[in-house]
């Protein structure tokens, strides 16, 4: 099988002493590419600096919600900058979080605003990061109909999943999926379409079963797929081969 980790943040710390070998782990799990996600201007440079030093490993550039207070006219000519290295794919995450709200909310909407107005200038996908804040995320993608919107980790219900594809998006499930409380991801991978489903880990967060409450990584994005293919009923093998299309169509890569 061939796997994508859509999501992952294996430029942090948490991964200093060993990212080598967690990048062969991924390879001997079956993942053969990883979306690294920038999360700040800092994290959006050792994102595309890994991505340069790993074939397997691509960038994404962006200001999380959470660092939206930070987010300048010279972050987002950085941000710009970086994004034209080829192995940049997406501008992510960026997006609202109404629960933690570590930044103003109008900070948030700014900053949102500005990073989606870049994806269309760029031509670039954009990754969205969506906590509590599911209705006023729906209106603003509304308006930027063309570009192409990956819903990272989504959490809403079917209703919500159903409005989502109605605009184009595609949805990306990881961890939360194989959790026993994790009701209403299960609900949503059982009925999204297959063609619009993405892999993801989140690492080093969100780790599935049987590994929950220790460090994520890329090569558990199989557990995903495991879990996603007993939900829909599918091979593994089926899974992995529409996810990981899916992948590459969405991120050109």
């Amino acid at each position: 099988m061939k796997l994508i980790d859509s999501h992952a943040h294996i430029d942090g710390r948490e991964y200093d002493a060993d990212r080598r070998q967690v990048l062969q782990r991924a390879r001997a799990s079956g993942v053969v590419a990883i979306i690294n996600i920038g999360a700040d201007l800092a994290s959006s440079r050792r994102s595309v600096a890994l991505a340069q030093a790993h074939p397997e490993v691509y960038a994404t550039v962006g200001v999380h919600p959470h660092s939206a207070s930070r987010l300048t006219d010279e972050t987002i000519s950085q941000l710009k900058t970086l994004a034209q290295s080829p192995k940049v794919v997406a501008i992510g995450e960026i997006g609202l979080d109404f629960y933690r709200n570590l930044s103003p909310q109008a900070d948030q909407w700014r900053a949102f605003q500005a990073q989606l107005d870049l994806a269309g200038e760029l031509g670039l996908p954009v990754v969205v990061h969506d906590r509590d804040a599911h209705e006023e995320i729906l209106e603003m993608l509304k308006e930027h109909p063309r570009l192409r919107v990956l819903m990272h980790c989504f959490s809403g219900d079917l209703n919500l999943a159903r409005r989502s594809l109605d605009l184009g998006h595609y949805l990306a499930l990881g961890g939360p999926v194989t959790f026993d409380n994790g009701h209403r991801a299960q609900e949503v991978a059982r009925w999204v379409p297959l063609d619009r489903l993405l892999l993801e880990t989140d690492s080093p967060y969100l780790t599935p079963h049987p590994h929950r409450g220790r460090r994520n990584e890329p090569a558990y994005t199989a557990l995903v797929n495991q879990k996603i293919a007993e939900l829909r009923k599918r091979s593994p093998e089926e899974v992995a081969r529409q996810t990981t299309e899916n992948c590459r169509r969405f991120f050109g890569i």
